[in-house]
């Protein structure tokens, strides 16, 4: 049963991508606007996509979305829901963006995928099995020297976060051969899975930004720490690493 989760979780990615692409570059309608983030019309528009296709096949599961929750989420499966991760980037019409998309039973990740509709990456994992890239295994990367690596740290959205964040970013800018700020945490997350980055951090978080990719990384050898704001359970500090660098603190 769970090749048929994570294969209609990558069927709903897919999907919603498609939708994505489609609609790359043109004019959007803006439901919201805030500081440092943007909410599109589109948003909605692909969360409901891949709601319909989710609940067509398992109507009694959740759905626990950045637009929403559908369901009862006391129910044994939750499907956690990014249906644009990098919302500001693909309204600056700037192609790094993706879905996320996890299945958790009974609190626990089972199924993740990630995909990328400009490059047409598609990143999957069951658990206890092999996680793929367009269907090939990946693994996190072997470097084990910080200036060697290349580490992406993500500066949220509120100012006292950003503010948190600013000495650790500027640890890395110094010890790290690069530090990048990508604008998509599942990408993020995505590439530290398959060797790209040596690691992401990022201070406050929300699960369906990484619920996928906790569980690609972790199954490609990889380890991830997170942690939930005691003030905010809705947030979470995460490192997610290969596991084979020292990070300064």
């Amino acid at each position: 049963m769970r090749n048929t989760f994570l294969s209609v979780a990558e069927e709903a990615a897919q999907a919603a991508g498609g939708l994505l692409r489609s609609q790359f570059g043109r004019a959007l309608t803006v439901d919201e606007t805030h500081a440092h983030d943007i909410k599109l019309e589109l948003d909605k528009r692909s969360q409901a996509l891949i709601e319909s296709l989710i609940l067509s096949r398992f109507p009694d599961h959740a759905i626990y979305g950045e637009e929403g929750i559908t369901g009862d989420q006391s129910s044994e499966f939750q499907w956690v829901i990014d249906p644009i991760d990098g919302t500001v980037n693909y309204f600056y019409s700037v192609p790094h963006f993706a879905v996320s998309i996890a299945l958790r039973q009974s609190g626990k990740i089972i199924a993740g995928v990630i995909y990328d509709p400009m490059r047409d990456e598609l990143w999957s994992v069951a658990s206890g099995g092999t996680p793929t890239l367009n269907g090939q295994p990946i693994h996190v990367s072997g470097r084990t020297i910080l200036g060697e690596a290349i580490v992406s740290v993500g500066l949220a959205k509120s100012i006292d976060s950003i503010n948190s964040s600013l000495p650790l970013f500027q640890k890395m800018v110094r010890g790290a051969r690069k530090c990048r700020m990508m604008g998509s945490a599942s990408l993020d997350i995505a590439y530290v899975a398959c060797g790209r980055l040596d690691a992401y951090i990022e201070s406050a978080i929300s699960l369906w930004d990484v619920a996928a990719g906790i569980l690609l990384v972790e199954a490609a050898g990889g380890t991830v720490k997170l942690t939930p704001h005691a003030d905010n359970p809705d947030k979470y500090a995460i490192i997610a690493t290969s596991g084979k660098i020292d990070l300064p603190s």
